[in-house]
């Protein structure tokens, strides 16, 4: 987007996140990563809307997160916990591998 690594750092640094320029270079030749809430920042800074999908990620087909109830992510923890039974609910759901 043509901004300078100092235009960047002063962002972050305006945004209560104080980093310096040679912080950013070594993000940028793989030496470290920011932290989530740096990654957040520059994502808002670069406009990142769609942040899985701009680094790669597969997004659902709706291009929507579907959230989870409360009983859904039970569901699916007591899924991931019992291997045993997975066959017999995948049947019954009528889900393929």
């Amino acid at each position: 987007m043509g901004y300078s690594v100092e235009q960047v750092a002063l962002f972050l640094t305006d945004t209560k996140e104080p980093i310096s320029p040679k912080t950013i270079y070594g993000w940028e030749n793989g030496a470290s990563q920011p932290n989530a809430d740096i990654l957040m920042a520059l994502c808002k800074f670069y406009e990142i809307d769609d942040i899985l999908g701009t680094f790669g990620y597969q997004t659902s087909t709706d291009d929507k997160l579907m959230p989870l109830t409360i009983h859904e992510e039970n569901l699916l923890k007591a899924y991931r916990n019992q291997t045993q039974m997975q066959p017999a609910v995948d049947k019954l759901l009528g889900i393929e591998k």
